[in-house]
């Protein structure tokens, strides 16, 4: 099998650039928890690209970062209001319900993205002790499902937060991608369209580990964070190594270009299928490095022989394939000559045995 799949972005290995600040933060001593020349020039570069008002918390992955930035601005009575296939829902073993303890509402949604109807439909039964209080909403961006959420889509979650009172979370394991296909500044996806409290994922995008709690603004949370990241098992006591790679993955716009061209190659991937129409229908727009298309199911297994990738939905073989910073072009023909030569074959047996 060969060495660079499409299973999932995390799959990848680290950029070169971020294993030499690796390297360079190894040497000497330097202060624990965060009291580092590292930290804060990564912080510095988080305000840089969002304003001086940010505030930036590093966390050792993703799950946690949501979870105890949520678990730090709501009660346990409160609830979370969700897409239905929110990573925080279906992908965190029940992390938030367990730690935080409240409720997820997860909302059944078209192209993996919350609206603002959806929320005005779950504000009901406030004020009534026998119900649950709805405390926040969660979007990922991009979606679960690869879409991207608009800045005026965000700006109208965001206005409906604000009229309700309700924290606006946003998950952003793959934020860069976002931005990158949007080809908007993170000024303008996270502080103009009023989201309080974001992760900024690392790890998808080049990193070896770690993750990034941001609030693009001062929020009451902010005061909480330090010890729910500290109840939560998130404080890591060698920061610098998570403050270098931030640094080094902010400094010059690398963030970007590995995204862009992750998303360049998931584009690709989909140029390549589109000849095979009859056979695999892409079910959501590509929009950033995430592709999901419906492969005949005689197919599937033996693909996945070849080729590492999940099944995304069983019920209606729909497959995820996903690019990465380190994905070529020749990577993505090679893929996809082998679901050329797999496919069709299966797709022609089938209706032979029909």
């Amino acid at each position: 099998m060969p060495d660079r799949h499409f299973a999932s972005d995390n799959n990848a290995g680290v950029h070169p650039a971020i294993l030499a600040a690796l390297a360079a933060a190894n040497d000497g001593h330097s202060t624990a928890y965060g009291d580092d020349e590292h930290t804060q020039r990564a912080e510095e570069a988080f305000r840089a690209l969002l304003g001086p008002d940010a505030q930036v918390f590093f966390a050792f992955n993703g799950t946690g970062a949501n979870v105890v930035a949520l678990a730090a601005a709501l009660r346990p009575y409160q609830a979370i209001i969700c897409p239905a296939g929110a990573h925080l829902a279906v992908d965190e073993c029940g992390a938030y319900e367990r730690f935080g303890g409240g409720k997820l509402v997860d909302v059944p949604v078209s192209n993996g993205k919350l609206t603002p109807d959806d929320v005005e439909r779950q504000m009901h039964g406030i004020g009534d002790q026998h119900h649950v209080q709805p405390g926040a909403i969660s979007v990922s961006q991009s979606t679960e499902v690869g879409t991207v959420y608009t800045v005026a889509e965000l700006r109208a979650l965001g206005d409906v937060a604000r009229k309700h009172g309700l924290l606006f979370h946003l998950d952003g394991a793959r934020i860069a991608n976002a931005i990158a296909s949007l080809g908007v500044d993170a000024g303008t996806m996270l502080v103009e369209t009023g989201v309080d409290v974001c992760t900024f994922g690392g790890t998808k995008n080049g990193l070896m580990f770690g993750e990034a709690i941001v609030f693009p603004k001062h929020h009451p949370a902010v005061d909480a964070l330090l010890y729910t990241r500290k109840q939560g098992m998130q404080l890591t006591s060698k920061m610098r190594y998570a403050g270098a790679q931030f640094a080094a993955l902010l400094h010059d716009g690398l963030w970007l270009k590995n995204a862009a061209h992750a998303n360049a190659m998931a584009r690709l991937l989909a140029a390549r299928m589109r000849d095979l129409d009859d056979v695999i229908e892409i079910v959501y727009p590509v929009e950033a490095n995430g592709v999901f298309p419906v492969l005949p199911p005689q197919a599937i297994e033996p693909l996945q022989r070849e080729r590492r990738f999940y099944v995304w939905d069983h019920e209606r073989h729909i497959a995820r394939w996903m690019t990465s910073w380190d994905t070529t072009p020749e990577d993505v023909h090679e893929f996809a000559d082998a679901v050329w030569r797999i496919a069709p074959r299966q797709k022609t047996a089938a209706t032979s045995n029909a």
